[in-house]
């Protein structure tokens, strides 16, 4: 018994430092995101609606599954670091670095596409229907999620570090990136419009996922948009309206000038 709650207190712990770390961060990087947000209409995706009227509900749904949330992260490193793997850690050096967070980014985003895709039927539409209120999404949208959505998604990080052998430092650096990502991914505000987020380049934009959640049966993968292409589920219009943004953002760019930012109805 005294074994067992070692091991309790021990992912306490890690729990608790993760999720005061993860949503400490999401309140002041979200807050200070809105006001530079208000400065820049011009990447504003989708112009006619106002997404930060959910803010409150986002924030209380978000302090609710990032329990979960969390609580997979947590998992997943205690017990990689008490040795429940299936294979010792790779060395962690200059060059293997990279190529292992590159690794770990390229398999989430292949779980991500597909569990996605699940939540998007049957049975699961229920469980994923939360998320999917923000129609706008905003910087506070990423973890507006209900505890089977953030489960099912997060839980990569409670069984990756048990199957790969990549050490605890890139699964760390993956979460800490997938935090941030999430929430500009979910802002609504276009950072990455540009050659390399549209065909015949990989990458996706926040275009890519805001398009998610105003259409809602296109685009389901996260960082990029290959599964999607490969899969058909890529909106149509998605490559015209990183065009259109990117065309947006550089006219925003004239303000100063007298220039008048063009709009557009959403595609």
């Amino acid at each position: 018994m005294g074994s067992l709650i070692d091991h309790l207190v021990g992912f306490g712990e890690i729990w608790l430092a993760t999720y005061v770390l993860v949503f400490g961060s999401y309140l002041v990087f979200g807050w200070a995101f809105t006001l530079w947000s208000r400065h820049h209409p011009e990447r504003k995706i989708q112009e006619r609606r106002d997404g930060q009227k959910r803010r409150n509900k986002e924030i209380r749904a978000s302090a609710r599954s990032l329990i979960v949330t969390c609580a997979c992260f947590a998992g997943g490193l205690y017990l990689q670091l008490q040795g429940v793997t299936l294979f010792d850690p790779f060395a962690l050096t200059w060059w293997s670095a990279p190529l292992m967070f590159l690794g770990s980014v390229f398999l989430f985003d292949t779980w991500f596409y597909w569990v996605h895709r699940l939540n998007h039927f049957g049975p699961f539409k229920k469980w994923h229907a939360l998320h999917h209120q923000s129609v706008a999404p905003t910087v506070w949208s990423n973890y507006s999620d209900t505890f089977f959505d953030a489960f099912s998604q997060q839980s990569f990080f409670l069984f990756m570090p048990l199957i790969v052998p990549f050490p605890p430092a890139i699964f760390i650096a993956h979460r800490a990136f997938d935090h941030f990502n999430g929430m500009i991914g979910h802002s609504g505000i276009e950072f990455a419009a540009g050659k390399s987020s549209r065909s015949p380049w990989p990458l996706a934009s926040v275009t890519f996922h805001d398009m998610h959640h105003s259409t809602y049966n296109y685009n389901y993968a996260n960082h990029f948009s290959f599964w999607d292409r490969l899969m058909g589920t890529l909106h149509p219009d998605y490559d015209e309206k990183v065009v259109w943004m990117e065309k947006r953002i550089a006219a925003g760019a004239r303000r100063e000038d007298g220039d008048e930012v063009p709009s557009r109805s959403a595609v």
